[in-house]
């Protein structure tokens, strides 16, 4: 970390600003980054694992697949099913950009899983919020705060997470249903006690999983397939599905490079009926997660989504004519802009990468 720390400090006494990465799994999502890449990677390792704490703590440069593997020999997991996007990501990527996968309606987001966090500051100062249990609360907002934030309050150094042990039965199953039926169906089903833990309407088809205890998913299912007709897929086809969903694998992500088109990530209250002059669209989260394809200047979605009381991301697009965060005004943006200069007055780390807006007035931006 003391590495880490001597560039921090090296940079700031020059006056460049630094573009903090990990394997570049990410570089798509956000806006434009500046600065002399700073490799987080030299900084890995697991520093501490407590199964029976259900607590991990390491370093940020540490691979996800290595970190998920080691959680994997003890049937235990991060709940909220990150997506990788490639190969090499690191565990700093995914709490700097903060996505969550296809459980994150049932368990959580990733912030919600962050027991603790070690920052680097501009000036190379280690900065710890929170700790290792839940009851740790100092700090602990601050370290919530820093998740999703693109490295723009610090160099996020090493981090605490609380993790989920594997259900101990999965199933799932798909039947055919029209949109605006599939997005009802689960807002009913979410108020009863079913085991859901992944939605996806995809193709004119409603697929959900089931995971949980061996009694609870077979009567689940079992209720399904009376019901509605519904179909199984392999242990193997469901793992394949959810990870291709989960990875952007799917042929409808695949426009976005084939046909230049823009990826819109649009997140709604889950009740909000289908929106059929979007087009084509995937629905997860039971309806809170939508995701939107349209040509490359068009920015409709947006404030369509803004009409509904949602926001749309521009979540990747070879083009990024538009903010890729909805913009901020008012208190709102104030506030922001504030606790972006406490953090890093000299826009030292990623400028712009976040919101270009929130640079305003400081020295680097």
């Amino acid at each position: 970390m003391r590495w880490l720390c001597d560039r921090v400090v090296e940079a700031g006494r020059l006056g460049y600003a630094l573009r903090l990465r990990g394997s570049g799994s990410k570089d798509f999502y956000g806006e434009s980054a500046r600065g002399e890449v700073l490799d987080v990677r030299v900084h890995k390792g697991v520093l501490h694992y407590d199964p029976s704490e259900l607590v991990v703590t390491a370093r940020a440069g540490t691979p996800l697949r290595e970190l998920e593997s080691l959680l994997a020999e003890r049937r235990q997991m991060l709940a909220f099913e990150p997506p990788h996007f490639g190969p090499d990501a690191t565990l700093g990527g995914m709490l700097a950009c903060g996505l969550s996968g296809p459980r994150r309606a049932s368990s959580g987001a990733v912030r919600d899983f962050v027991l603790g966090l070690t920052l680097i500051s501009p000036r190379g100062e280690i900065l710890r919020f929170g700790g290792e249990v839940m009851k740790n609360v100092a700090g602990y907002d601050i370290a919530r705060l820093a998740v999703g934030s693109l490295g723009s309050l610090g160099l996020i150094a090493e981090a605490s997470l609380k993790v989920w042990p594997m259900p101990a039965a999965s199933e799932t199953l798909w039947f055919p249903v029209e949109a605006a039926l599939a997005v009802d169906l689960c807002n009913r089903w979410a108020a009863e006690p079913w085991p859901i833990t992944a939605s996806a309407w995809i193709d004119g088809h409603l697929v959900l999983r089931m995971e949980g205890a061996r009694a609870a998913v077979l009567q689940a299912t079992r209720h399904w397939q009376e019901e509605h007709g519904a179909r199984f897929l392999t242990a193997t086809q469901a793992l394949q599905f959810w990870d291709d969903l989960k990875e952007h694998r799917l042929a409808y992500f695949g426009a976005v490079r084939s046909t230049g088109k823009a990826l819109w990530r649009v997140s709604l209250p889950s009740a909000t009926p289908h929106q059929a002059q979007w087009g084509d669209t995937i629905t997860e989260w039971g309806g809170a997660q939508r995701w939107v394809l349209t040509s490359p200047g068009d920015a409709q979605v947006r404030e369509h989504a803004r009409s509904l009381g949602g926001h749309a991301t521009l979540f990747r697009a070879l083009d990024k004519r538009h903010p890729v965060f909805t913009p901020l005004e008012g208190a709102m943006l104030v506030l922001q802009q504030r606790i972006r200069r406490e953090f890093d007055p000299e826009a030292l780390f990623n400028p712009g990468r976040f919101m270009p807006t929130l640079d305003t007035g400081l020295r680097g931006g």
